[in-house]
């Protein structure tokens, strides 16, 4: 039985390794690192599809050195023990690390992740993880400062073209059957950046269209084929990142029922009721932020509750906590001022801080202005006292916008109180 075809055309090289230039393109920080032939611990995280095992294999095969895999589903304590025993026993003296790769890092448990601790700090193993989670959440913080972070990104558009012609031309099954892409939109757009799911789309098309001469792949092909099989495209739950995009867009777009209808489906299909949770806190903090203060305390409440009691009971205060952001009055103010200050910090530089508003813990730093003429809010009538706080370059800045909703009105009143109407401009 032949192999999948994204098993087929797996990348052996970086050479052929297609994306995440700012990694492992020519001078990027993993190709110096495997150039070198020696590499540390490090963990990759990044969506489905974008080629974390793949790199981990490349990165064994060029430096030969022994690669073990353990899977964080299947695998125990005892497995990662009896893979450190192995690399131990089995390593030559000044011979590179063996490589440990864990697949899905995030769902080892406590225990398993301090069972690499040490064999990962004596340097018995080079552990690489990868994960579709945020490692912050779901590594425990000593494995982390022991590892580097790599971020992979989605594949672009011209990478999964150039991924699609590589298939037709080069594989050794597809590339007898005489395949035309006649258009390619559809399996971009079902396949959401995940070049294993491409792959397995484009297979999935190319069997149920042969049979003649010649296979063209069309949009409507592709659609047709996807409605008639609708799970053969969703091999491993890759779904399940489509259904928490719309369970988020129908929270933001305030319709409890098609949220609460999402939510049911992640429940029914086995989802981690954590992933759940963390997703509310973040709709609560971007989506609702300042209309409805009281969103993230509920939200964060709700992770906390999930975590305490589990499932079956969990999904009432994660129903609760969805028909409460989905109702609540919406305001993405907080997301859109944190990312105007990043994007206006990193245009300006770093800016001096003004001279009245810097500490001044030494005697040399009070004779050099530090602290000299700052008022103290407190002091004055209303607890308030106009003066400078931007740099001075940024004094006319304006930031924070105030939205159109009843909560935000009332700071943007007290606001223009302080303030004259700067906060009105």
């Amino acid at each position: 039985m032949a192999q999948p075809l994204a098993e087929r055309l797996r990348p052996r090289t970086l050479d052929d390794y297609i994306g995440q230039k700012h990694l492992v393109g020519e001078g990027a920080v993993l190709r110096r690192m495997i150039d070198s032939g020696r590499i540390s611990s490090f963990i990759l995280w990044g969506p489905p599809g974008v080629g974390k095992t793949t790199l981990a294999q490349i990165i064994a095969n060029k430096l030969e050195t022994p690669f073990y895999t353990l899977s964080a589903v299947t695998s125990g304590v005892k497995d990662v023990r009896d893979v450190i025993d192995k690399a131990q026993h089995g390593r030559f003296f000044n011979e590179a690390s063996p490589i440990l790769f864990i697949d899905e890092i995030h769902r080892f448990s406590k225990s398993q992740q301090d069972s690499l601790l040490g064999a990962v700090e004596r340097g018995t193993i080079t552990l690489i993880g990868a994960t579709t989670e945020n490692p912050s959440f779901e590594v425990i913080r000593p494995l982390l400062s022991r590892c580097q972070l790599y971020v992979l990104k989605a594949l672009e558009k011209e990478d999964l073209e150039g991924l699609l012609q590589r298939a037709v031309t080069n594989d050794v099954i597809l590339r007898e059957r005489n395949i035309e892409l006649k258009e390619t939109a559809a399996l971009l757009r079902y396949s959401g950046g995940d070049a294993r799911k491409l792959l397995n789309i484009l297979e999935l098309v190319a069997d149920s269209l042969s049979g003649g001469e010649s296979i063209v792949v069309t949009d409507d092909a592709v659609t047709k084929c996807l409605q008639q099989n609708p799970l053969a495209y969703d091999k491993d739950g890759e779904m399940h990142y489509d259904i928490i995009s719309a369970f988020i867009k129908s929270i933001r777009g305030s319709d409890p029922d098609a949220a609460i209808y999402w939510l049911a489906r992640m429940i029914e299909g086995g989802e981690d009721p954590k992933f759940i949770a963390r997703r509310l806190v973040i709709s609560a903090a971007e989506d609702i932020g300042l209309a409805n203060p009281n969103a993230l305390l509920l939200a964060n409440a709700t992770f906390d509750a999930v975590q305490k009691i589990g499932w079956p009971e969990g999904r009432i205060p994660l129903a609760e906590a969805t028909i409460y952001l989905a109702t609540s009055p919406k305001s993405n103010s907080a997301y859109l001022a944190i990312d105007e200050a990043l994007s206006l910090v990193r245009r300006t530089g770093n800016l001096p801080v003004p001279l009245h508003i810097r500490n001044a813990p030494t005697q040399l730093m009070k004779d050099l202005g530090y602290h000299d003429g700052y008022k103290y809010p407190h002091d004055y009538p209303g607890h308030f006292t106009e003066q400078q706080y931007l740099p001075d370059d940024l004094v006319t800045d304006r930031i924070w916008h105030c939205q159109q909703n009843a909560a935000e009105e009332k700071l943007r009143q007290r606001m223009n109180g302080c303030w004259g109407d700067r906060f009105n401009k």
